[in-house]
């Protein structure tokens, strides 16, 4: 059974970093493109940031881009977020996701497996 486990999140205040956390398991990790996705109050889910199943591509929604970084680690099958000078608008739910192709890998809908989510407050 796939698992997928967010932690991470909190309250911080302007300006303030974060690091989230995706823990899988029941996967084959190192074959899995992994995604972070975040839904704001009222708004749609949108996409983060995704790394593909090798590590090499990496791509980020334009509004994080140069504050956010993600990253794997094959040894302990997670996939992370750090998350630096944070804003209001980051404020959001975010969640973890894992698919088997980088191609597609901004579309929600092309995920199969998918984390509880990780509440993220920033405060101003």
């Amino acid at each position: 059974q796939v698992q997928l486990v967010d932690s991470g999140g909190g309250l911080v205040q302007v300006g303030g970093s974060l690091r989230l956390s995706c823990a899988a398991s029941g996967l084959t990790f190192n074959r899995y493109t992994m995604g972070w996705f975040r839904r704001a109050p009222g708004k749609e889910r949108e996409f983060v940031a995704a790394i593909s199943a090798s590590g090499i591509m990496i791509y980020y929604e334009d509004s994080v881009k140069g504050r956010f970084s993600i990253s794997r680690d094959s040894a302990k099958n997670t996939a992370n977020l750090q998350m630096n000078n944070l804003k209001p608008e980051d404020t959001a739910v975010y969640y973890c996701a894992a698919k088997a192709q980088w191609s597609g890998s901004t579309r929600a809908e092309n995920y199969n497996y998918w984390g509880q989510g990780t509440q993220v407050t920033v405060s101003s």
